[in-house]
């Protein structure tokens, strides 16, 4: 991987088989890939209290809806910013 010289606007990017990716890229896939595994690691039961009742529920499934939760809100809070 090469880096290509710095360029006066854009976002900083490598040079992967011949295609330039975002260093932004690179660090999502990553970040998604480790997510996935420590999703995939945790199959317990869990029991979890909400509020008033208590649920009892696979660890995966907490962890999966835990972090699509993160990822909406992250989202919404990126496009606002972009909105600005």
């Amino acid at each position: 991987m090469a880096r290509k010289p710095a360029r006066e606007y854009g976002p900083p990017t490598v040079t992967v088989k011949g295609r330039d990716v975002r260093l932004r890229t690179i660090g999502s896939v990553l970040l998604a890939g480790v997510a996935i595994w420590f999703i995939a690691a945790n199959t317990n039961s869990v029991t979890i209290r909400l509020w008033i009742p208590t649920v009892t529920l696979p660890l995966w499934s907490v962890l999966t809806v835990t972090l699509l939760v993160g990822m909406a809100i992250g989202l919404l809070l990126a496009h606002r910013r972009a909105r600005r």
